[in-house]
C-alpha cells in the first residue's frame, strides 16, 4: 500500500521534540534580547549639565524673528510651550526654535505640533532656557512599528512572532555591540563580520528553526560573509575612497574620537549592508533544495546542485536589482544635482560620492552571485539521498 503525502513527517515523539527545541532556541534569544537591553553601552552621559529633554505642546508662535533669504529662513522662530512631562510638567514657557539656514536641519512649528524640547535649568532647578529641538515623532515611531508587528503575525502567524524576536536581536545587537565596539576602536571589519553573523545565525535558526536548511543556509551566509568583506576592503583600496564619504563621519573625528580609521568603517557598512541580502538568497535556495529533497528522498547530490543553480539563476537577477535600487534611491538627490548642473559623466562616475555608491552596490551584488553556487553546494551535500 502506498504511504500518504504526508509519511515523511517524524513521528509525534520526534515531533514533540523538535518543538521543545524551538522553544528552547526561542527562550534563549529572548533571553539575549532582555540581556542586551540591559547592556549599557558606555556612552549614555549627556554632554548637557543641569539640563533635561522632554516632551511639550506648543501653543502659540511668534515667527516676527524670522527673515526670508530667497528658500532659506534665518532668525528664531519664539513658541509659547506647555511642558507634558518631567519636573516641570504642566508649566508654560516661552521657547526658542533657532534657524540655521539649512533645510537639512531647519524645522517651522505650528500651534498644537508636540515637539522635543531642551530645558537648561539653573543650579536651584529653574528653567533658564528652552530650545525646541525637533517634532516629536517618538509616538508615531511606535505606531508604524505596531502596525508592522500586527500584519507580520497576521501573515505569518507563529513564524511572524520568530520574526520579530530575531528583528529586535538584529537592532539591539547593531546599537549595544556593533557601534560601541566601533567607537571603542575595536577593529571595525572584525566587529561587523561577529555582528553580522550573530544575526544571520539567529536570523535563520529563529525563522528555520533547528534543521539540515537552516544550517545549510547559515554555512553558506558564513563563507559568503568572509569572501564579501575581502571584496569590500580590496576594492575600497583599489577605488582610493576615504571613509569621510559617509554622512556625518568626519563629526566623530571632531567630538574627541579622532583614532577612529573612518576608512575601514565605510568598508564594513559595504559588507553589512549587503549580509542581509546574503541571508535571504542563502535561505530562499536551502528552503528550496529542502523541499526537493523531502519530495524526492532519492535525490542524488548532482541533481540537487543542479536545481540549487537553476533556483539560484531566477532568484538572482531580481535580488541583486533590488539591491541597486535600494542602494541608489539614497542617492537620488545627488544624481539630480549633477544632471542638473549638467555634470559630463565621466566626472559624475569619477566623483567620490557616486564612486562609493557603485563600490557599494556592485560589491553586494558579487555577493549575492556568489552565496548561490556556495549554497547550493552545501545544501546539495547535506541534503542527498534523504530517505522518508
Amino acid at each position: 500500500m502506498k504511504k500518504p503525502w504526508f509519511s515523511h513527517a517524524a513521528n509525534p515523539f520526534q515531533g514533540i521534540r523538535g518543538v521543545r527545541r524551538e522553544l528552547l532556541l526561542c527562550a534563549l534569544l529572548g533571553a539575549a534580547v532582555v540581556a542586551l537591553l540591559l547592556l549599557p553601552t558606555g556612552f549614555r552621559t549627556s554632554p548637557y549639565l543641569n539640563a533635561q529633554g522632554v516632551r511639550a505642546t506648543v501653543l502659540s508662535i511668534d515667527d516676527s524673528g524670522i527673515y526670508t533669504n530667497g528658500l532659506i529662513k534665518q532668525g528664531d522662530q519664539r513658541c509659547v510651550v506647555r511642558i507634558e512631562e518631567g519636573t516641570h510638567r504642566g508649566e508654560t514657557v516661552t521657547g526658542m526654535n533657532i534657524f540655521t539656514g539649512k533645510l537639512e536641519f531647519d524645522k517651522v512649528f505650528s500651534p498644537g505640533d508636540e515637539a522635543w524640547v531642551l530645558l537648561e535649568q539653573s543650579a536651584e532647578g529653574a528653567i533658564t532656557f528652552t530650545n525646541l529641538v525637533e517634532h516629536y515623532r517618538f509616538d508615531k515611531e511606535l505606531w508604524l512599528i505596531a502596525l508592522f508587528a500586527a500584519l507580520l503575525v497576521a501573515f505569518s502567524g507563529v513564524t511572524g512572532l520568530r520574526t520579530l524576536l530575531s528583528f529586535a536581536f538584529a537592532l539591539l545587537t547593531i546599537w549595544k555591540l556593533l557601534i560601541p565596539l566601533m567607537l571603542r576602536g575595536v577593529h571595525p571589519m572584525l566587529v561587523a563580520l561577529l555582528t553580522g553573523n550573530l544575526i544571520s545565525v539567529a536570523t535563520l535558526l529563529l525563522v528555520a528553526g533547528l534543521t539540515k536548511k537552516a544550517y545549510a543556509a547559515i554555512l553558506g551566509t558564513t563563507i559568503c560573509s568572509l569572501l564579501t568583506a575581502a571584496l569590500a576592503m580590496g576594492f575600497g583600496k583599489v577605488f582610493a575612497i576615504h571613509g569621510a564619504v559617509m554622512q556625518w563621519s568626519e563629526s566623530l573625528l571632531y567630538a574627541g574620537f579622532e583614532r577612529l580609521d573612518l576608512t575601514m568603517i565605510f568598508q564594513a557598512g559595504i559588507y553589512l549592508a549587503s549580509s542581509g541580502a546574503i541571508l535571504d538568497l542563502a535561505m530562499d535556495i536551502s528552503a528550496s533544495l529542502d523541499e526537493i529533497a523531502i519530495n524526492q528522498p532519492s535525490a542524488s547530490f548532482k541533481s540537487l546542485w543542479v536545481s540549487g543553480w537553476r533556483i539560484g539563476r531566477s532568484i538572482v537577477g531580481s535580488q541583486t536589482t533590488t539591491l541597486l535600487l535600494a542602494y541608489m534611491g539614497g542617492y537620488l538627490s545627488v544624481l539630480m544635482v549633477y544632471m542638473a548642473q549638467g555634470t559630463p559623466l565621466m566626472s559624475v562616475l569619477n566623483s567620490k560620492s557616486i564612486a562609493a555608491e557603485i563600490l557599494h552596490s556592485f560589491v553586494g551584488c558579487i555577493g549575492l552571485v556568489l552565496v548561490c553556487p556556495l549554497t547550493s553546494f552545501i545544501s546539495a551535500a547535506m541534503m542527498r539521498g534523504r530517505r522518508s
